[in-house]
């Protein structure tokens, strides 16, 4: 066979793969089961991830944890999230989207229920960081799996706005179910199970993909990044009890640098973690700041709203969780009939109204707590709920569509891990705001402006981004 015969079959295979390793005559692929399979999963991540959101406070009595360390019962799952995405992207792209996934999902089930074991603050926190490099791992590869399973534009449409709905699924039923069972300890059992099962059934439903770069994985660059994430977390936890203490200062500056650290690794790395040329492309960054923007104003104040509520309105989890409800159910509504709006609103325009439906809902919440009234939340939360379910619907398909198609997982990866980013930064900050001041009504209303404010600057973030990439949505 000629050099000319050898690129030609090479082509051929990569067209029919879409991007990735082609598929065997016994290994078909089977989009209506890898879509079912990966949004499962999602929501499965998801409902381990907002479980705490209702049992933080029995969590908290049975492992004698300060308040001031509850933000780490609550941040152990996005930190794990926050600093494996990106490195689980590329490992997925160049090692095998089925592969990841499935070892993620494995090792999901086996960490979430170690994690019901747990006797103390720091073996939970330590389960929850363990849960959230699992999850990053599925996540991250989840898209690409869905990405290669449907190459088609409409196909990806579709597809994308599913796996958007269940991530909203997860984050509606996953208070309800830990409120629903015995104690927080059952419920960490059962999803444990649920998601070994998945990661069986995954086995014989799913088929490999992936575009190999060459090279060794990027360690050095995924041991800068979660260094510097886990310094700016524990700085903002720090925070509450002083923000000119010498420790914050230390850490936030630490932060910092090893943040240059991870840039100058990755312009030297053969296969970086993130491919930093796509910090040029205007797609990519509204990506990105739609993902940080979420976690910093929308997921953080509604993961620690459900622990000011049962404090304040003596309600019982359960009744936390179904008001919770009104919120997550309405998100994952709006994000499955997300995929009917991009020929009519633009996704970026989708995140930046989303962002002002989330800044008006949280405005309304003002007073509530201080009340103690569960009937003012109502508003906020319903039109919370469609701010949510446009960003979840969105999000997913801006990050596929910014990047190569080769480089779906990537993609994800770069924007969940400013997601979880924000998530985990929002909720320290959080907390520190709602109880640094003595009055948990008094900081939970600073702690609601700020969120508006947060959301306000990601509306104007992506729409900026937006007028710079021209007329292109």
């Amino acid at each position: 066979m000629t050099g000319l015969d050898s690129t030609a079959v090479r082509q051929a295979r990569t067209a029919r793969a879409g991007g990735g390793a082609p598929s065997g005559p016994d290994t078909p692929v089977r989009p209506r089961a890898t879509l079912a399979l990966t949004s499962a999963a999602t929501a499965v991540t998801l409902m381990i991830y907002t479980a705490p959101m209702v049992t933080l406070p029995q969590t908290a009595t049975a492992l004698h944890t300060s308040l001031s360390a509850q933000a780490w019962l609550l941040n152990g799952t996005p930190l794990g999230l926050a600093a494996l995405l990106l490195v689980a992207g590329s490992l997925a792209d160049d090692y095998g989207r089925r592969r990841i996934f499935l070892s993620g999902t494995l090792a999901l089930g086996l960490t979430t229920a170690l994690g019901a074991l747990a006797t103390s603050t720091w073996q939970f926190t330590l389960a929850r960081i363990a849960q959230g490099a699992a999850s990053a791992a599925l996540l991250a590869s989840g898209l690409g799996l869905i990405v290669h399973a449907f190459p088609s534009p409409r196909g990806r449409l579709h597809a994308t706005g599913v796996w958007g709905a269940f991530v909203s699924g997860g984050i509606a039923a996953g208070p309800l179910v830990a409120a629903s069972l015995p104690n927080w300890r059952v419920g960490y059992g059962v999803l444990g199970v649920v998601a070994l099962l998945l990661a069986a059934l995954g086995t014989r439903a799913l088929t490999e993909s992936r575009a190999p770069r060459g090279g060794r994985p990027d360690i050095l660059g995924a041991l800068t990044f979660g260094s510097a994430l886990t310094a700016l977390i524990a700085a903002l936890t720090l925070g509450r009890d002083g923000w000119l203490r010498a420790p914050v200062g230390l850490l936030l500056a630490a932060a910092v640098l090893l943040v240059g650290a991870f840039v100058a690794v990755e312009r030297r790395s053969g296969t970086p973690m993130i491919d930093l040329g796509l910090l040029r492309r205007p797609r990519f960054l509204s990506s990105s700041a739609g993902g940080l923007f979420t976690g910093l104003a929308v997921i953080a104040p509604f993961s620690y709203l459900p622990a000011v509520v049962q404090q304040t309105m003596r309600l019982s989890p359960l009744a936390t969780a179904g008001l919770l409800l009104l919120w997550s159910g309405l998100s994952f509504a709006v994000a499955l009939q997300v995929k009917r709006l991009p020929g009519r609103i633009p996704p970026r325009a989708q995140l930046a109204l989303g962002f002002a439906l989330h800044m008006v809902a949280v405005l309304t919440m003002l007073g509530a707590v201080g009340a103690g009234s569960w009937t003012r939340l109502l508003p906020g939360l319903v039109i919370g709920g469609v701010g949510s379910g446009l960003l979840n619907g969105a999000l997913p398909l801006l990050a596929v569509d910014s990047v190569p198609r080769e480089r779906a997982a990537m993609g994800s990866g770069a924007q969940q891990t400013l997601r979880y980013i924000g998530s985990s930064a929002g909720v320290a900050l959080t907390i520190a705001l709602a109880t640094s001041g003595g009055d948990l009504a008094h900081g939970t209303d600073i702690a609601l402006v700020v969120s508006a404010g947060l959301a306000l600057a990601g509306a104007v973030g992506v729409m900026v981004l937006r007028e710079r990439d021209g007329q292109r949505a």
